[in-house]
């Protein structure tokens, strides 16, 4: 019996196998399906998927045979893996002159007289094993077969790279997920951080103005002004982040049973409006099953944004709800300043601004808008928006209920 070729390239050939991973792993039914089908297109007894390991040759999938791992020394994968033109062929092992006195040869009970393995070449062209056919008695093989099983060699091959692939793409999307995460953290502690201080600066402008206002000349008090009106923007900008990272947490919260009159008047008492403003409800009050926490999140914004950027005397926002299919639709529309048309593509980006000043003066941060988008499509919806420039704006969206 003549020992197996090593293969030139054999230090990077090992390399390569086991970068993929798969030598041990569990079985698994794509491979089972592979050498099956192998079997039954040559009506051979037995069909094995190895992998050749430096002193051990380990099987994938073994049809046929009972079999786990084989030494390197005597499995004829090991020989198939040395051939240059990447398969090996072997009709009648009984009369071959290398392999007479071959232990799986001689053997007694099912020996094996007819080997066919086809190399598991991967991307690199790195034989990683083979795909083989046995039969226990001398045997041939058609040339429709042999192609056959060279296709059939690929599509293991792409197995093992597929699974490469998705175990590279899950350990990064672990990796994305702890820093996603130790940026929230982050975010948030810095957030709940800055807040203090930007109290204590509003604050202390108030008592600056009130105690020393005969003495602080106009320019003065206007720096003053200057001083509030950045800490309130910069709070609100905080504030807007740190519901945004809390978004994922509240889309979590478990689904409850309410009003949905009771909550939109629940909404209006909290943006404690100071204005004229009429807000038309459902006709119908709903009784919602869904994610409350989330719901209230939403309209807070929307309704927020309607009161902040309208121009008119009478602020009139409608809110419509229906339920079709499984699903709650709502429209909420306004009477605002509206949204100009090259802006409407990109309102749900994060820190995508109009330009709009709201009825304060003030900017917007981008921030809402992208948060209400993040948490409609975690509560498996969509939101769209139709606007028009100077009379009014409505926002459509849907959430799964039950």
């Amino acid at each position: 019996m003549i020992n197996p070729a090593i293969p030139s390239n054999e230090r990077e050939r090992l390399e390569a196998l086991r970068s993929y991973n798969i030598l041990y792993s569990k079985k698994e039914e794509e491979y089972d399906q592979i050498t099956e089908l192998a079997a039954h297109i040559t009506d051979m007894p037995v069909s094995l998927i190895s992998l050749v390991d430096k002193e051990e040759v380990w099987f994938k999938s073994a049809h046929g045979l009972e079999i786990t791992s084989s030494s390197r020394n005597v499995s004829f994968c090991s020989y198939a893996i040395g051939e240059e033109d990447h398969f090996l062929i072997l009709e009648n092992l009984k009369d071959h002159p290398d392999f007479t006195d071959h232990p799986y040869v001689m053997s007694n009970k099912n020996p094996i007289r007819f080997y066919a393995g086809f190399c598991l070449l991967d991307s690199n062209g790195y034989a990683l094993g083979t795909l083989c056919v046995i039969d226990h008695k001398p045997n041939q093989i058609s040339e429709k077969q042999i192609k056959a099983l060279k296709v059939l060699a690929k599509q293991v091959v792409m197995l093992i790279e597929l699974n490469k692939r998705n175990s590279e793409l899950h350990e990064i999307q672990e990796e994305l997920k702890a820093k996603n995460d130790d940026l929230k953290e982050f975010a948030g502690r810095v957030s709940h951080d800055m807040k203090m201080p930007l109290a204590n600066m509003i604050v202390t402008a108030d008592i600056l103005k009130g105690k020393f206002a005969a003495q602080i000349d106009p320019e003065a008090m206007k720096y003053l002004d200057y001083l509030k009106d950045s800490a309130f923007s910069l709070s609100d900008y905080i504030s807007g982040m740190l519901n945004h990272y809390e978004s994922d947490r509240i889309a979590e919260q478990l689904e409850e049973e309410f009003d949905l009159h009771h909550l939109l008047e629940e909404i209006v008492e909290l943006l404690n409006i100071d204005n004229q403003c009429e807000i038309n409800f459902p006709e119908i009050s709903f009784e919602l099953s869904c994610n409350r926490a989330a719901l209230e999140q939403i309209f807070l914004n929307l309704i927020g944004n309607s009161l902040k950027y309208n121009d008119k005397d009478i602020i009139v926002i409608n809110i419509n709800c229906e339920k079709v299919d499984g699903y709650y639709h709502f429209t909420i529309t306004d009477n605002g300043i509206g949204i100009p048309a090259d802006k409407m593509d990109s309102i749900f980006e994060l820190f995508s601004t109009v330009g709009n000043l709201d009825r304060q003066g003030k900017k917007g941060n981008g921030i809402g808008l992208s948060t209400v988008k993040k948490l409609v499509e975690k509560l498996g919806g969509t939101i769209s928006v139709e606007s028009q420039l100077g009379e009014g704006t409505s926002f459509h969206f849907s959430i799964k209920g039950n």
